[in-house]
């Protein structure tokens, strides 16, 4: 079981959670689908929920629900990148062309988070870690595998991570396979961490985002599991590089993916 036992690097995804406007039944969903147990939490953090895989945190799920004259946040699900300093890191963002749509604000004793957007509109998380570290497990059944950044603007989304979250994208090599052209990889430290995809002109109604990637053990049956729990499918399972990967919504409409990796 790929246990996270070290402190993560900056700059990693380390956490991810998800708002939904039926708490419980995306509780419900998520359970089914992959095996999580979670149960809406006390009122003095919103009702939070943190859900557990093997007695591990792997994700959040909360309710979204307007915040004082604000809109609810969409339902969607956001990634997390850890750092060492929520403020400097704020700053920074703001410095180089990104917005805190959230600032720094302590949870507990459990950590330091803020929300932001980079330059281009896609929307992040960053989590200085106290007592929690963030997700306890990761890269298998059920657990966060990636995290891909779908970009129209690759050269403004290259300066501002190095700058803003101290990641490095770079041009993504896997052995053997060729036509990686508009494929990057993000790297905190000296590891591959995720992704960067460059949009087609194609899908000009998509903004940019962050996507999760979660690892399934069977893609195919992951895929039937959610159209028979009321999920939508908007990319059908097909072979990738790294594996065998679909695109989905869950019923309440916040988009993932679901891969099988390819065995290394």
């Amino acid at each position: 079981m790929p246990e996270i036992t070290t402190p993560y690097v900056p700059g990693t995804p380390c956490w991810i959670d998800l708002s939904a406007p039926d708490q419980q039944a995306a509780l419900d969903f998520y359970r089914d689908l992959f095996g999580w147990q979670g149960e809406i939490g006390p009122p003095e953090f919103g009702g939070y929920a943190s859900c557990e895989l093997h007695g591990k945190s792997v994700a959040g799920i909360m309710s979204a629900q307007p915040m004082g004259d604000q809109p609810p946040p969409p339902t969607a699900w956001t990634t997390y990148f850890a750092t060492p300093d929520a403020d400097s890191t704020a700053r920074a963002i703001t410095e180089n062309g990104g917005t805190v749509m959230f600032p720094p604000d302590d949870i507990g004793t459990l950590g330091g988070m803020a929300i932001a957007a980079d330059p281009n509109g896609a929307v992040f998380g960053i989590w200085q870690a106290k007592d929690f570290p963030g997700a306890g497990i990761a890269n298998e059944h059920g657990a966060m595998i990636w995290s891909e950044l779908s970009t129209r603007d690759p050269d403004r989304a290259r300066a501002f991570y190095p700058a803003a979250l101290g990641i490095d994208i770079g041009p993504m090599e896997i052995p053997g396979v060729e036509g990686m052209e508009n494929y990057f990889g993000v790297k905190a430290g000296d590891r591959t961490v995720g992704g960067m995809a460059v949009q087609g002109e194609d899908s000009p109604e998509v903004p940019s985002h962050w996507l999760t990637y979660f690892a399934v053990d069977d893609a195919d049956s992951t895929v039937d599991a959610l159209i028979k729990a009321g999920g939508n499918v908007m990319r059908p399972p097909s072979d990738m590089p790294a594996g065998r990967m679909a695109v989905v919504q869950d019923p309440q409409g916040a988009v993932f993916a679901v891969i099988t990796p390819r065995p290394l």
